[in-house]
This record gives structure tokens, sequence and C-alpha cells, in this order.
């Protein structure tokens, strides 16, 4: 069973009529890739390894881990870039999909791959300091309210008292 696909470079491993497996967005994304729009390059985890999470007492599959590294490699390839550098960081986005619109689904995770190096980088890529650590706030506030589940007030109260 293969459980994520990977679009990118003009190239997709899936397309438009894959909505079931790949969820509306990731579809989408693949059917772009395919017929030769600028779609950033990317990878979609498929819906059949959310459901094996719920089926097997929210246990990924053995699988997963491989593959996820394996395109997170491809795709730093692709764009010239890596997770996190400290030179030239590789930022995406998370977002959640399914086969139908649903109201309620987790939120986007923009800019993972910033940290607390890598922002230092993209101030001096961006010549634009402010910028640089808005998008990390703005990462760290989404990755809490979204992974963790920190309310914004309960996190701007716990970093106002670093």
């Amino acid at each position: 069973m293969k459980y994520v696909y990977f679009f990118g470079a003009g190239k997709a491993e899936g397309d438009g009529e894959m909505r079931d497996l790949l969820g509306g967005k990731g579809a989408g994304l693949a059917e772009m890739t395919r017929i030769g729009l600028p779609v950033p390059a990317g990878f979609t985890i498929t819906t059949e390894a959310c459901d094996y999470f719920y089926k097997h007492n929210k246990k990924y599959p053995s699988e997963l881990r491989g593959e996820v590294e394996k395109n997170l490699k491809r795709l730093e390839k692709t764009v010239g870039k890596k997770l996190g550098d400290s030179k030239d960081p590789l930022l995406v986005s998370v977002r959640s999909g399914s086969a139908r619109s649903m109201p309620g689904m987790m939120e986007t995770i923009l800019n993972l791959g910033l940290n607390s190096k890598s922002v230092e980088a993209l101030a001096k890529l961006t010549s634009n300091e402010r910028f640089a650590y808005d998008a990390y706030r703005r990462f760290v506030q989404m990755y809490s309210t979204v992974v963790i589940g920190t309310s914004k007030e309960q996190l701007e109260h716990k970093l106002a008292a670093l």
C-alpha cells in the first residue's frame, strides 16, 4: 500500500480523479501539476493513512514514516532547499483535506521549517527581519493552536512570562 503521493516539477503521482484517496486538495494539486500549471512541489498523505490511524488505536502505518522521509528528500531536491536549513530554509504548509469538503477540519499550519536558526536565514534572504520574525510567530501560534491545542490567549500569556 502506498500512503504518500508526490507532485512537482511538472509531474504528479496522482490526478484529479483520485479525490477519495488524495482528498479534494491533494487531487486538485496533482491535477493542476499534471496539466502543467505552476504548482509548488509537495506531497499528499492519503486518506487511507488517516483511516488506518483511527482503525488502529491512533497508530500510524509502519510504512508511513519512510514514505514521508523519502518524499521530503525528493521535495528538498526538487526545490533546492532543506527543511529547517540555517542558510536557505525550505518552508512548507500543512493542510488537511478529505474527499469531501468538511467544516471544522484541522486548520492550515504555515511556515513549517522555521526555527530559531532558519528564521535568521529568512530575515537575511528577504532583507526583512520583521517579516521573518512575524512569519515565525505565526508558525508558533498556528502549531500551538492546531497541534498542541493551546489557545492564542494561553500562548500569549506563556510567551509574556518568558
